[in-house]
């Protein structure tokens, strides 16, 4: 039987041939980049690697920092200034 950190699927599976048949290691996933949800571009930014630094030093520090691209960000601050105005 395996560890039991190694039952679950965060750990990948990856058969090597060896002289004595083939076994299977164990490595972590890769991480994917951060998408926008909004235009599907990858944010920038914010690192893949998984680093030992807090969440607020990953990501840029303005609204929706790590959530939109700032493409997404500039229409989305457009869109409230017009509707704020249309209001008034």
């Amino acid at each position: 039987m395996v560890a039991p950190k190694y039952r679950s699927r965060s750990m990948r599976r990856v058969s090597v041939r060896t002289p004595r048949g083939t076994k299977i290691h164990y490595k972590p996933r890769n991480n994917k980049a951060g998408r926008c949800p909004v235009t599907g571009e990858a944010l920038k930014g914010i690192p893949r690697t998984v680093s030992k630094c807090s969440k607020t030093q990953k990501r840029p520090q303005r609204p929706f920092g790590g959530v939109l691209s700032s493409k997404a960000m500039r229409q989305f601050a457009k869109d409230e200034a017009r509707t704020l105005s249309q209001l008034e």
